[in-house]
């Protein structure tokens, strides 16, 4: 982990206090989501996910995931929403997210919550607790973003491990 990983999981575990936490990975905009996939399997020889779409009111993208051994990230190509404004304005290869995972989301969820922060979901809309489920499958919440376009998002471990073992698998 970098020095602004860390940091990131230091401000969220004074926040918190005792939220349990680890990095994931990051999420990357790119134009073309075949061309990157490509691109970084040549060229870092890494393993990439079969392709997954995401569709939930105004946001409709697509993504996979890049793994080398135990490291990974995700390619992000947006058609529309704020993901979509985000690549036409910043441009390819913004890093905008960092994504973490908890064994328990509902914990993490109460716990924002006590200490203030109200969980949203992907588009930015209030998030409650009984809808943690997210199109991908995956229980996940998101931290308001309060530095520019920055955006964190913490999902639960177990269906990640899930979500990533699928990802990977041969069908």
């Amino acid at each position: 982990m970098n020095d602004f990983q860390n940091s990131i999981l230091a401000y969220i575990n004074i926040q918190t206090k005792t939220m349990e936490l680890k990095f994931s990975h990051i999420d990357i905009l790119v134009k073309d989501l075949q061309e990157a996939c490509d691109y970084y399997a040549k060229i870092l020889g890494a393993e990439i996910s079969k392709k997954f779409i995401w569709k939930r009111d105004e946001l409709h993208v697509t993504y996979a995931v890049v793994r080398m051994r135990q490291e990974r990230f995700m390619l992000v190509q947006p058609f529309s929403g704020n993901l979509k404004t985000l690549l036409d304005t910043k441009g390819e290869g913004t890093i905008y997210r960092h994504c973490y995972s908890t064994p328990d989301i509902e914990a993490a969820f109460d716990e924002l919550v006590a200490s203030g922060v109200q969980p949203e979901d992907e588009n930015g809309n209030n998030l409650s607790k009984e809808s943690l489920n997210s199109p991908s499958g995956i229980r996940i919440i998101w931290l308001p973003k309060r530095f520019g376009e920055f955006s964190i998002e913490i999902l639960e471990e177990a269906g990640l491990q899930d979500f990533i073992t699928d990802a990977f698998s041969v069908s």
